[in-house]
């Protein structure tokens, strides 16, 4: 891997668009193996769990459910934030492969390392 990226994904339930810009950025820097983070904050915390992407599609772009798969196959990590989650009712237990249990300091060490933030 050569640089490490980290993008924040805080988009908002009728904000779909906002979450596969998001995504898309976070797959363009993990197919050119950068070490890449995507932390998910607010309503995004759904996407880092089961079925949470489903359904969720952006006019004109491929379902978000896609965008999620291929970052992972990729080596890409959703880190979703506990505080955000909690008053969401969503557990650890609730994340998907590739969704890991992330605060905000775990964030900003992986921050001050990054080359790019999104």
């Amino acid at each position: 891997m050569s640089d490490k990226v980290l993008v924040n994904c805080g988009y908002e339930a009728d904000k779909t668009e906002n979450a596969t810009v998001a995504m898309i950025v976070a797959n363009a820097a993990a197919a050119a193996e950068n070490e890449t983070v995507v932390f998910l904050t607010s309503d995004s915390v759904k996407l880092g769990i089961k079925n949470g992407a489903d359904n969720m599609n952006a006019e004109g772009h491929e379902p978000l459910v896609n965008y999620i798969s291929t970052f992972v196959e990729n080596g890409g990590q959703l880190w979703v934030c506990p505080a955000c989650a909690g008053t969401r009712g969503i557990t650890e237990d609730d994340l998907i492969e590739g969704a890991l249990w992330r605060g905000a300091m775990p964030v900003i060490d992986f921050a001050k390392q990054a080359t790019n933030v999104f």
